[in-house]
């Protein structure tokens, strides 16, 4: 008892100074983003333009969207819309599933810090064969039983920062698995405000056409009428009919695109497409001032961003791990139980049995398997740092982009406002001439083609200006930032029953 005693305390002192070990590999200090500072402004933001008339950014410049960026646009179906997304898109709980496996991880690789313990009780009965000898005695065999209950235990020492790098670099995957949802969050509801955009335009444009038939209806009145009375001629009850015949189709093949937004939306509120609608209603939003802030704040907004930036930090705990393989490993092992051929005499003192004792290992010669993966490891850190930074660039090119797309199109809508009006102006003056005898009836439906491809360009406009406001929203990381993000000890919190339920 005293032997064993002496062991358990020298194998105890002796963990006690492993605790203390060492961590191997290079320590994590975050790349520059950029070869240069990001500038004062965005190069595209209409306040870089003294004759910028239309879409403004809002004010301050420095401020930015926060939580329900949405709800800048002011529409209560929309808000509705993106609420249902939030719970029942099923892109979004594929990614939290993810998360949830990424933090699971880290579970698994904190155990390994910890000592295994096992046991293996087991009872075996026995008899010999009776002709193993010729003797008198051997000769009806002989039976036997043995009785074991063995405890085992086997720790190896995290000496040079193996199991903590691990657990470093599932904790950092886990953080870029939880920036990856909030990704793939934010595409999404994007996604459902372009669609729902672009569907009420395929409203605004079919307003457009079914005045434009009530026009052309008349028109077709009145040259038949005409006609009939033998002031007008046929040609001109033809070409009136063809125009409305042609605007008519166009008409309808307006409910084709219509659909099929209406049936995205469908999926990305999680319910099937034919039990959902959305009443027709045209676009009348306008695109709301947008607070963009300052291109250095880009960096902290983008969870895109986050998750390249998680990323290089994961891989650099991999080449700490691949260090590791370097240095020897350290086992402590004991073992300890009872063990009795009779079962009555299973539980005395002299039926126990204990080893205890640590061992050594190290690899004398790999062919220089270890550098090569400490290598490997260092080229893949190298590359997250490559993509990390074309990450980034990507970033201020999609708020640039969007930004002049915003700018440029609210411009334009004011000219194609203008070119509307004298289109309008245009057709009343043809149908006066033609209804005075002047011109004859082509006039007219050239007058009435070119103020119905305005309207149409305008409205096209429209939609093309709210979906790129999103699109910006969007580019600028919605109403995410970095505070967001789930710390290493967050991600390694014990998960809850609710958690880890199978989903039914």
């Amino acid at each position: 008892m005293t032997t064993l005693r002496v062991h358990v305390a020298i194998s105890s002192a002796i963990a006690m100074l492993l605790l203390t070990g060492c961590r191997v590999g290079p320590k994590y200090q975050m790349p520059p983003a950029t070869a240069q500072a990001p500038p004062v402004s965005y190069k595209e933001s209409p306040t870089q333009f003294t004759d910028t008339d239309g879409w403004k950014v809002a004010q301050p410049q420095d401020a930015m969207l926060h939580g329900r960026w949405w709800e800048i646009y002011n529409d209560p179906e929309l808000n509705a819309l993106e609420d249902r997304l939030n719970i029942d898109n099923q892109n979004i709980k594929q990614f939290f599933e993810n998360f949830m496996e990424a933090r699971n991880l880290i579970a698994q690789a904190r155990a390994q810090l910890y000592p295994t313990l096992a046991t293996s009780p087991a009872y075996q009965r026995s008899r010999t064969s009776s002709n193993l000898t010729n003797s008198a005695s051997a000769n009806t065999g002989h039976e036997s039983s043995v009785g074991d209950l063995a405890f085992s235990a086997s720790w190896e020492p995290d000496l040079w920062g193996k199991v903590r790098n691990t657990i470093r670099e599932q904790q950092y995957n886990a953080q870029l698995s939880a920036a990856d949802m909030e990704n793939e969050r934010l595409t999404e509801q994007a996604s459902l405000a372009i669609f729902f955009f672009e569907l009420r335009g395929q409203d605004a444009l079919r307003e457009i056409l079914d005045n434009t038939i009530t026009a052309d209806q008349k028109s077709l009145d009145y040259t038949r009428a005409q006609y009939e009375t033998g002031v007008g001629d046929e040609i001109s009850v033809v070409e009136a009919q063809n125009t409305l015949q042609n605007v008519q189709s166009a008409d309808t093949n307006l409910g084709v695109a219509r659909a099929q937004f209406e049936h995205a939306i469908a999926v990305l509120i999680g319910t099937p497409a034919s039990g959902f609608s959305i009443p027709v209603k045209p676009l009348l939003t306008t695109a709301p001032s947008i607070p963009i802030g300052v291109p250095s704040q880009l960096l902290e907004r983008r969870p895109d961003i986050a998750a390249a930036e998680r990323n290089m930090a994961s891989a650099n705990a991999q080449i700490g791990v691949a260090t590791a393989a370097f240095y020897p490993n350290l086992t402590l092992s004991a073992e300890g139980g009872l063990q009795s051929s009779t079962f009555e005499h299973f539980l005395d003192w002299p039926s126990r049995f204990w080893s205890i004792g640590p061992s050594v290992s190290e690899t004398i010669f790999d062919a220089g398997l270890r550098r090569a993966t400490v290598n490997q490891f260092i080229a893949v850190y190298n590359a997250d740092v490559a993509g990390y930074r074309q990450t980034v660039l990507t970033a201020f090119q999609q708020v640039e982009d969007n930004l002049a797309a915003v700018r440029i199109l609210s411009t334009q809508m004011q000219q194609q406002q203008a070119a509307q009006q004298s289109a309008e102006q245009y057709v009343s003056l043809a149908m006066a001439r033609y209804q005075t005898g002047i011109d004859p009836y082509i006039n007219v439906v050239i007058a009435q083609s070119t103020l119905l491809a305005d309207q149409q360009t305008l409205a096209t406009l429209h939609i093309q200006q709210m979906t790129a406001s999103v699109q910006l929203i969007e580019a600028l990381g919605g109403g995410w930032d970095n505070s967001q993000l789930p710390t290493p000890a967050q991600v390694s919190r014990k998960l809850t029953r609710t958690e880890t339920t199978i989903q039914k």
